[in-house]
């Protein structure tokens, strides 16, 4: 059983920079993949990112890509997501996710978090 909590939403001009944070608990960590979805109102859930479980393989969405780097500290047990250059259109609910296995696009994901608002204002 792996538990995640998001942390660092809020909100941000447009052109700005914010940081999420994702704390998992449990001593497995390394061995998940991890990945940031979003949820924007009246929209379906979106992929954002992913990390591998050893942080070597990353993934972005198009309309990430250049702007959001993710990223995992094992020591930590803590998943990032470093947004910079946010648009309006990034506004949305920021949720983490886990999955033993390798990185995923898709929904698949074992366990999510609450997640965080982030508002990016025009």
């Amino acid at each position: 059983q792996v538990q995640l909590v998001e942390s660092g939403g809020g909100l941000v001009q447009a052109g700005g920079s914010l940081g999420l944070s994702c704390k998992a608990s449990g001593r497995t960590f390394g061995r998940y993949a991890m990945a940031w979805f979003r949820q924007a109102p009246g929209k379906e859930r979106e992929f954002v990112a992913t990390i591998s479980s050893l942080g070597i393989s990353t993934s972005y969405a198009d309309s990430v890509k250049g702007r959001f780097t993710i990223s995992r500290d094992s020591a930590k047990n803590t998943m990032y997501l470093q947004m910079s250059s946010l648009k309006p259109e990034d506004t949305a609910v920021y949720y983490c996710a886990a999955r033993a296995g390798g990185v995923s696009q898709a929904s698949d994901y074992n366990y999510w978090g609450q997640g965080t608002q982030v508002t990016v204002s025009s």
